[in-house]
């Protein structure tokens, strides 16, 4: 009696079949690697030149391996101290209230639309579609969130005008329309509101979608300088992103924040240029940077929901 059965053996022309997509996943693990790699390299680059010393990059150039190892760069720029503490907080305050400010009115704009039995469905998604394509200019703006609107030197002027985007808004809504209309149907039969439904039903449903576009709204507001460089006048009002942009692009800030004159030629003769240029990068970057492993699961669901269907 026999325990086994015999496995009949695959044809030839699955096994080329197979050796085909064996060699094909290999080129591809490879080239995803490489690709990786390039993407990963630069930042590392950055990180390591911010942490080299200025002799040691005027010798040897951009390096992995430097030959002198220096906090010089950091230590630079915490001098500023309350000035550079004062920046952060205001930025992480724009970026916490403005992304929840942005993912509400986004939120309840695109399930507006998304309800395909809403009277102006059509009239407003075509006002929406409209702000896409046209804008009143950069002067334009600014006299509306100054003068009408009173904004200027505000740390609202730093949220309001980036608190809805179209394409946010057309991505989401795209993304209630996978919802199936069945269970909306359900919760109206028993008795919900359409508060209710949106608020218990969709938006628990909907997680994939606003972590993505919270994501991607998390990171407009943590890298935005303009509205600061535009809005802004007083200096300890700057969001940190505006206020290292002026400390590169001038050292007259510097001068302004020092004690005394000594205390300024003094920071400007021992000013790093390349390394401070990296160090920048860093206090601006590595701060997003942590944000991501908490999003990381909802991205591939939510992009992939919002771009294929409607």
């Amino acid at each position: 009696m026999k325990l086994f059965k015999k496995v009949p053996e695959m044809p030839s022309d699955d096994l080329s079949i197979n050796r085909i997509s064996q060699k094909t996943n290999a080129v591809l693990n490879v080239v995803f690697l490489l690709w990786s790699l390039a993407c990963v390299l630069p930042l590392a680059l950055v990180v390591i030149v911010s942490f080299s010393s200025e002799q040691s990059i005027f010798q040897n150039g951009y390096s992995f391996f430097p030959s002198e190892w220096s906090l010089d760069a950091y230590r630079f720029f915490f001098k500023l101290g309350d000035q550079l503490i004062r920046s952060y907080g205001i930025t992480i305050f724009v970026t916490v209230v403005g992304t929840l400010f942005s993912l509400a009115i986004t939120a309840m704009f695109a399930y507006v639309l998304s309800r395909s039995d809403y009277a102006y469905n059509r009239l407003f998604t075509l006002l929406m579609l409209f702000t896409m394509l046209f804008n009143g200019g950069i002067v334009a703006t600014y006299m509306v969130n100054t003068q009408m609107l009173g904004l200027g030197d505000s740390v609202w002027a730093l949220i309001l005008p980036m608190s809805l985007n179209a394409f946010y808004v057309i991505v989401l809504r795209t993304f209630y329309k996978s919802i199936p209309l069945e269970i909306i149907e359900a919760a109206r039969i028993d008795g919900a509101g359409e508060f209710k439904t949106f608020f218990s039903i969709v938006l628990p449903l909907s997680k994939p979608g606003l972590a993505t576009i919270g994501m991607f709204t998390t990171i407009a507001y943590w890298n935005d300088w303009f509205l600061g460089m535009l809005y802004i006048v007083d200096q300890k009002k700057y969001p940190v992103q505006t206020l290292l942009w002026s400390m590169q692009n001038s050292l007259e800030f510097m001068k302004q924040s020092s004690a005394n004159a000594l205390e300024y030629a003094e920071m400007a003769a021992n000013a790093p240029t390349d390394s401070g240029r990296m160090a920048l990068t860093v206090l601006v970057v590595l701060p997003i940077l942590l944000a991501y492993p908490f999003f990381q699961k909802y991205f591939v669901k939510g992009l992939t929901v919002g771009g294929v269907k409607g």
